[in-house]
């Protein structure tokens, strides 16, 4: 079962929920998604870490053959490249790698070469397979990065858990699509709600079985509860805003893991999400 935890901003808790989550189900693989800010790997501290590098194919110019025609510089929607001086130059920062500019070359002049943006780092922690996806600085997208994650399989994994990147971006939408059950997690402000509607938008335009978990709750009016009551969504659990889970969370440490409190509760929070599933 594949569960993907979203949030419509960075600092919501995501990582929070998705990394509890892996915990307590124990025989479980976490993936970390969020490839510009990866960060679930502070908490599980993977051993026997295994690195393989991500690249991507971009446009390399046969000079002989080019004459200048512009049809590839004229297709490209992100201006990677240009034709100056009787030469085509290529600005592989901005490249997408969508390979179309090779496919309408009347001249044949384009071909592509590999390029690394990032890598995939494969751990364990105690009973937690911990996948981490990391974009190199600069580039200009980790939908590849992304894609190369989820095909990776695990054997013998009930839940899989896939910690997405905030907003809802393409990198977001790559995440979820092939997501059985999505946890979208919300804070109790104004802000909190906007950005819960946009993620609250996107599982719905996939077609996503959801839920929300309400974080950072205290005592009295909670307008992301409000959001939920006005259009129905179900509410998987509140998490409360307390100091103590602030300070072990804050130090790298699994919250589960050290209060009995939170372990019961992240607990019922699968058991929760299971049952909806």
């Amino acid at each position: 079962m594949k569960i993907a935890v979203l949030s419509g901003k960075g600092g919501t808790g995501k990582t929070l929920v998705s990394v509890n989550l892996a915990f307590v189900a124990e025989h479980s693989v976490y993936i970390d998604c969020d490839v510009e800010e990866p960060n679930g790997h502070l908490f599980f501290k993977p051993k026997e870490i295994k690195t393989e590098n991500v690249s991507v194919w971009i446009p390399f110019s046969d000079e002989k053959r080019c004459n200048g025609c512009r049809t590839c510089v004229d297709f490209c929607k992100f201006n990677a490249l240009a034709y100056i001086k009787d030469h085509l130059y290529v600005f592989n920062e901005v490249c997408h790698s969508c390979g179309g500019c090779v496919l309408l070359c009347p001249q044949e002049a384009l071909s592509e070469t590999p390029k690394k943006i990032g890598k995939i780092m494969r751990g364990v922690s105690d009973q937690v397979t911990v996948i981490t996806g990391v974009l190199d600085p600069g580039e200009a997208s980790g939908v590849p990065i992304i894609k190369s994650l989820l095909s990776t399989s695990v054997n013998n994994s009930l839940y899989t858990f896939i910690d997405c990147p905030p907003g809802s971006a393409c990198v977001v939408m790559e995440s979820i699509k092939d997501a059985d059950y999505c946890v979208l997690v919300a804070e109790p402000t104004i802000f909190g709600v906007h950005n819960l509607a946009m993620v609250y938008e996107l599982v719905k335009l996939f077609d996503k079985p959801y839920g929300v978990v309400l974080n950072k709750c205290f005592e009295g009016f909670n307008p992301a509860e409000q959001f939920c009551l006005e259009n129905k969504i179900k509410i998987l659990g509140r998490i409360p805003f307390d100091a103590q889970l602030g300070m072990v969370n804050s130090d790298a440490r699994i919250v589960s893991k050290e209060i009995k409190q939170y372990k019961d509760l992240f607990t019922d929070l699968l058991f929760t999400i299971s049952e909806e599933a």
